[in-house]
């Protein structure tokens, strides 16, 4: 007796309905992955993923090749990310190290060089310290303070001109002073011990070449900001918490 036939036409149809359903999805998805539904209902083509925002850069100080201690380079990374100077030539003073550096407006170094400091270490001024005669100040009393000073350029009692730091404290930056050769300072501005550099009654001494063709331009006709770091207190102590989303401070530039 003859098998009765398979309704393979049956079961082709339902297959092929099955493949038909199954592609019409992966055909949704796919257009679904390139065409979006937007604006009340009409489609069009969605537009493209955000890319990520890349972090905003930090300004920091251009030291170029220039050694300098990992505090200056904090200190002067601060005052450009902030703007502390106020768009001002500056200079960073690294008590630490004896060593002075001077920027532009920008942040960018313009010089560095080794400096003569007070001869007592220290960061603050003894009061009423700038109407004494130098004669009267102990050796213990001779600091250069730490801070933040407008700098401007005057005279001293001597008539040589000078860049003012702490006015009220008689404290300037000037020409290395050469008028007592058993102190020797120009031996002292040469030596690599820091401690040589500790001699004067708080003043900054700076060389004479680097004097004039440094500091004098940079306040020939306007003032600058002068940073001297601290050499027992932090930082933070002198100049703040350094956080480059502060506001920088009041840059006291007026009246140029």
């Amino acid at each position: 007796m003859p098998r009765a036939p398979i309704a393979t036409d049956g079961l082709t149809a339902a297959v092929r309905r099955g493949l038909l359903a199954g592609a019409a999805v992966v055909a949704l998805a796919t257009l679904a992955g390139v065409y979006g539904v937007y604006g009340g209902g009409s489609a069009g083509l969605a537009p493209p993923p955000a890319p990520a925002l890349a972090p905003a850069l930090v300004k920091q100080a251009d030291f170029g090749t220039a050694v300098a201690s990992g505090e200056a380079r904090q200190l002067a990374d601060w005052i450009a990310a902030v703007n502390d100077n106020h768009g001002a030539p500056f200079v960073v003073v690294d008590k630490k190290q004896a060593k002075l550096f001077v920027f532009d407006g920008g942040a960018t170094l313009q010089g560095s060089t080794p400096v003569l400091l007070g001869q007592a270490v220290g960061d603050d001024t003894v009061d009423g310290i700038g109407s004494r005669p130098v004669a009267d100040v102990l050796p213990f009393e001779r600091t250069t303070p730490a801070g933040r000073f407008i700098g401007e350029r005057g005279r001293n009692t001597s008539g040589y001109d000078v860049v003012w730091v702490d006015y009220d404290a008689a404290v300037s930056m000037h020409r290395v002073v050469t008028n007592r050769p058993e102190e020797r300072r120009l031996q002292r501005l040469e030596s690599p011990a820091v401690d040589d550099n500790r001699i004067s009654y708080g003043c900054i001494n700076v060389p004479i070449v680097f004097y004039e063709s440094h500091i004098r331009p940079t306040f020939a006709a306007q003032r600058a900001i002068i940073y001297v770091m601290p050499e027992h207190k932090s930082l933070q102590q002198v100049f703040g918490p350094l956080d480059t989303a502060a506001q920088p401070r009041l840059a006291g530039l007026t009246g140029l």
